[in-house]
């Protein structure tokens, strides 16, 4: 075989790969466990389940635990694995920090309708998800936590309402960002979904306090040092040494940092 014969090959698989990435995204980035409709969630403490109708009628699912005496609300935006099953075990941290917690699964996800077919429509579900929790809690009092992809929508979204606080878990700066670091053979150009939090996050005028491990494997701690650079000097980032990208929620230093920003 010739060299002209090899360099076409390669070339006509690079093209084959990129149109897979292309058509396969979803796949690709979210990973969905999906529940039956007649799903019994079983979780410790006081809760209720909610199913929130989005624009084209399909319907969200989430949770809405309660706390003791409730300070305001967490509105928590998860990682792209798994569903509320798994995810919303991680209620009781925050009950026990005297605030509620409304958590809700994405298109696909759990026991919610419909599929993720683009970012705007992502987006979109999260703000009327947000909207209809702003029915029940004063804004000043909801505090936006985002989780891994979550924190894309998460700063998305305080960027364009008026919550107390944004907290973001393990963020990236950009998908693309993301891609380049561990991906720089795939052109940009091929992201349907840019989750642009470098861009989002200069327009929170909320305080914001991210929290990022130093051994995180997923998306790596650099991404939350770049977003340092866009905070306000009243924000802060919080190393969690030796955190991984699994399991901060756990994690005794954010827990105890946690403990402090709820109480001020």
């Amino acid at each position: 075989m010739s060299i002209l014969k090899i360099l076409l090959f390669i070339l006509f698989a690079y093209v084959i790969l990129c149109g897979l990435i292309y058509l396969l995204q979803e796949k690709l980035i979210f990973y969905p466990e999906k529940l039956r409709k007649n799903y019994q969630f079983e979780f410790y403490g006081t809760f209720e389940e909610m199913n929130i109708s989005m624009t084209d009628g399909v319907l969200l699912n989430g949770l809405l635990f309660r706390s003791d005496s409730s300070n305001g609300l967490i509105f928590y935006l998860h990682g792209n694995a798994g569903s509320l099953r798994g995810w919303a075990e991680i209620a009781e941290l925050y009950t026990n920090m005297d605030y509620d917690l409304f958590m809700p699964d994405y298109r696909g996800y759990g026991k919610s309708e419909g599929r993720i077919k683009n970012e705007e429509q992502f987006f979109e579900d999260m703000q009327i998800t947000y909207d209809h929790m702003k029915q029940f809690y004063p804004e000043e009092r909801i505090i936006i936590l985002g989780y891994s992809i979550g924190t894309g929508a998460a700063t998305k979204l305080a960027s364009t309402n008026h919550p107390g606080l944004l907290i973001l878990q393990a963020p990236f700066y950009s998908l693309n960002d993301l891609k380049n670091r561990y991906f720089p053979i795939i052109p940009g150009f091929l992201l349907k979904y840019k989750f642009e939090t470098h861009r989002y996050i200069q327009d929170c005028t909320m305080p914001i306090v991210i929290f990022h491990g130093d051994k995180d494997e997923i998306i790596y701690y650099g991404s939350s040092l770049k977003l340092k650079e866009l905070l306000k000097e009243t924000d802060k980032l919080i190393t969690l040494h030796g955190q991984y990208h699994n399991g901060m929620s756990v994690n005794i230093q954010y827990l105890e940092e946690m403990n402090k920003i709820l109480a001020d």
